[in-house]
């Protein structure tokens, strides 16, 4: 009845109500997870009568009974709440007048403005996997076996509320019996809407040499894998390209065809059996594999030894378990891992429809394993690693994407926005309603096509959640596509633009990530990554900074070394090492005194003069406080890909490795200087040292992880020396760099006595792919409030 009535409850306070009827709203996971079959069973348990239904803002629950009985259900729904489901409230008000019905049942969905959440997909529930292995199931070896627990969910959405006919399996009508099925409020598949069994789910074949091979068509895509063949598999977001982890023969080929010549490929073994013979598992890695996510979780390899072109200069391996039915069978016959990397060649998105494959992948898979379910969202593999204290998220895609992450106290009341991350590892963020949806990873902005993709995808789920933004926030840069974008948005919808920057929104993000509130202390965010545009117009990339959420100041940063050749410097190391020894005072000294130093041989072969030069003019130097091209620099003095690197981060990830491996306690020396009244961490004095080692046939491992040890104490001392000048909540550490478990674990050790909590990123990625979500972080704090006033130390 009256709006008045309406409020938040537990369901403990139900019982001092004396109306005979209810109106119940479930708001936060509740669709596509078994919900309305929960509340049927627990409203005839409790002798209820009613309806239930889905609508664009959740479930509502209309019941007639005893105050008893109605006080019993929401406290019941919440301790019996589906395993994929998630409660955020239950909202209370009078069921509107009338004659109650005559039973309790499910009635049919209505629409209205959205307001609910999206479920990810999952991973093939214990129930579901022991039908597709059991000989006597009607579903026995079926691919696409699924229930209310498991299975599509994101990715095959078109509308809400999420019912069979707005999905992909909207074009294959239920056979007899799964209609049962779904009909009967005893069975697991009660309402679940991607029913399917061998008679009337979706059909599974493959191709190869021209010919359409239906059967046992798993088997001989196997049978073809052990024969060294690439079979473009299509998955549950995106396709595939697989081979047999085991045959150097079959990775080269996958390699050269792919165009990826090093970066790492993704494993998937059967079961964690398969895993432990090459790699250590710790108690939290099992829990991340074996969670209904499946994300490739980052493992140290370790027994059996598995090609090295699987991951070069690295010692890591991406394992998965299978995430369905369909993986399970083909994995069912081999007792060693599947390479399993995207579907697409090298810098363009993944294939997600069978014709795009055919074309886009013809000139690198041998056969196609297919189906014709739709994938109408595309989303990689998500994945994680173990980094500090946590696992975190370096990838948030399929499993994750697009689950709302709960903002923290105060953002209640901020408007729509749409923020638009970054031009490396895009995803972009709607805001609204006190939380935040973070898009499935969309991948570099520069790829071919990938603006174009990233605009579909935005288009599609801004219309999936009725999202329309007031404020579109961007990056500072001017030329990240993802800007661009956003200013044309804004121009033509007239939306407020709100530009945030790059550095700050690292730091809001992990803030959201941790559940800072809106009014809460400023933190200290140590930021370091490759490079962002900063406040002053220059480039920046290691940055100490007072931040909250409505604005950042910063108070420290790494000494700004030129970037010859401005881009092409993040893809040839070799010049970033150029750029640390030219910048220092005896560098024609230095180079002449190790010259024996192999690095500094080949640096002798480049055009130095013309170089230094360069340095000297702004266009095609420009000056940047990147941590990212200092680890480049380093990179190069060791000889870890100097001339190019094939992908990025490749350089830093093979010193990482380096240094992982080597148990040296020592630290080079970074010094703490004043440059414009800004303290500078100045990598002048590791140079010589380094340099010395280095001729001094020291260790590379050793060289290695006293680079990361000294960066880590200089950054610590700037820690310690502003910490006690005003009140801090934390201490943030941020940006693509701490990534790097070696490193964060350096630094977390020299804050351990710091006498703050030290935060670090959990679900929301360190990296640009968390971006987008402190960018709508810091545009809704300032829509709210204006940013404060800076205050002096």
């Amino acid at each position: 009845m009256a709006d008045q009535h309406a409020r938040l409850v537990d369901g403990s306070d139900l019982g001092s109500l004396q109306q005979a009827q209810l109106r119940l709203r479930i708001r936060g996971v509740v669709q596509g997870v078994g919900m309305r079959p929960l509340v049927l069973r627990l409203a005839r348990e409790l002798g209820l009568r009613g309806v239930v239904r889905n609508d664009g803002r959740g479930v509502e629950i209309d019941a007639w009974g005893t105050p008893g009985a109605l006080a019993a259900l929401p406290r019941l729904l919440r301790v019996q709440c589906p395993p994929r489901a998630r409660i955020d409230a239950i909202e209370l008000s009078f069921a509107p007048p009338g004659p109650p019905p005559a039973s309790f049942t499910i009635a049919p969905s209505v629409g209205g403005d959205v307001a609910t959440e999206v479920v990810p997909d999952a991973a093939t529930c214990p129930a579901c996997l022991a039908e597709v292995r059991d000989s006597s199931a009607r579903r026995w070896r079926h691919p696409f076996a699924n229930c209310t627990h498991c299975g599509p969910r994101f990715s095959i959405v078109d509308t809400l509320p999420y019912d069979r006919h707005r999905t992909g399996m909207a074009g294959f009508a239920m056979c007899p019996r799964c209609a049962a099925e779904y009909a009967d409020p005893g069975d697991r598949r009660f309402h679940a809407q991607a029913i399917a069994c061998p008679d009337c789910g979706p059909a599974l074949w493959l191709e190869h040499a021209g010919l359409r091979v239906d059967g046992d068509c798993i088997a001989h895509a196997a049978e073809l894998l052990r024969d060294g063949m690439i079979i473009a598999i299509k998955g549950i977001g995106s396709f595939h390209l697989v081979v047999d982890a085991t045959r150097p023969d079959a990775i080269a080929r996958l390699r050269t065809r792919k165009r990826r010549p090093h970066k790492p490929m993704a494993l998937m073994a059967r079961d964690l059996d398969v895993v432990r013979q090459y790699a250590a598992i710790t108690a939290d890695d099992a829990g991340a594999l074996r969670d209904p996510v499946a994300p490739v979780v980052l493992l140290e390899a370790a027994g059996s030894a598995l090609p090295a072109t699987l991951a070069p200069d690295t010692g890591l391996l991406g394992f998965m378990l299978p995430p369905s039915p369909l993986h399970h069978l083909l994995l069912e016959s081999f007792a060693t891992p599947l390479v399993f990397t995207s579907g697409n060649p090298s810098r363009e998105t993944p294939c997600t429809n069978n014709d795009d494959a055919r074309i886009r992948l013809a000139g690198i898979a041998d056969a196609f394993l297919m189906h014709d379910r739709p994938i109408l969202h595309r989303l990689d593999d998500s994945v994680l690693r173990r980094v500090g204290h946590a696992m975190q998220t370096l990838r948030r895609s399929r499993g994750y994407a697009p689950g709302a992450l709960p903002l923290p106290p105060g953002f209640d009341a901020a408007p729509a926005i749409t923020a638009l991350g970054a031009q490396r590892k895009n995803t972009f963020c709607l805001l609204e309603s006190g939380r935040a949806v973070l898009s499935p990873h969309l991948g570099d902005l520069d790829a071919p096509g990938a603006v174009d993709n990233a605009q579909r995808a935005y288009a599609r789920l801004a219309r999936l959640l009725g999202h329309r933004p007031s404020i579109v926030a961007v990056d500072l840069h001017p030329g990240y596509d993802a800007t661009i974008a956003g200013q044309a948005m804004a121009a033509r919808a007239t939306l407020r633009i709100e530009e945030v920057q790059h550095h700050h929104a690292h730091a809001a993000a992990c803030m959201i990530d941790h559940v800072h509130p809106l009014d809460g202390a400023p933190v200290l965010a140590l930021v370091l990554d490759g490079l962002g545009l900063g406040d002053d117009g220059t480039l920046w990339g290691g940055e100490l900074l007072c931040a909250d959420y409505r604005a950042s100041r910063r108070l420290a940063s790494l000494r700004s070394t030129p970037l010859p050749g401005g881009d092409i410097a993040s893809r040839q190391p070799w010049r970033n090492l150029a750029a640390q020894i030219l910048a220092l005072p005896d560098a024609p000294s230095l180079l002449a005194r190790h010259a024996g130093v192999a690095a500094i041989r080949a640096l002798a072969e480049q055009p130095l003069n013309a170089l230094a030069h360069m340095i000297t003019g702004v266009t095609h130097a420009p000056a940047a406080s990147s941590t990212g091209r200092l680890v480049d620099a380093v990179a190069a003095a060791l000889g870890l890909h100097a001339g190019t690197q094939s992908f990025e981060g490749q350089a830093a990830m093979a010193l990482e490795s380096l240094a992982a491996g080597c148990n040296d306690d020592g630290a080079y020396a970074f010094r703490l200087t004043t440059v414009d009244g800004l303290p500078r961490l100045d990598p002048a004095p590791m140079w010589p040292e380094l340099l010395t080692d280095l001729d001094d046939g020291c260790a590379p491992g050793a060289v290695a992880r006293r680079f990361f040890a000294g960066l880590a104490a200089g950054w610590a001392q700037c820690i310690r020396a502003e910490a006690p000048l005003r009140t801090h909540a934390a201490v943030v550490l941020t940006g693509g760099v701490f990534q790097n478990a070696l490193f964060t674990r350096l630094i977390l050790d020299q804050l351990a006595d710091i006498g703050l909590p030290v935060w670090t990123h959990r679900r929301i990625p360190a990296n640009d792919g968390g971006l987008a979500v402190g960018q709508a972080a810091v545009a809704a704090a300032r829509a709210q409030h204006p940013p404060r006033p800076e205050r002096s130390h």
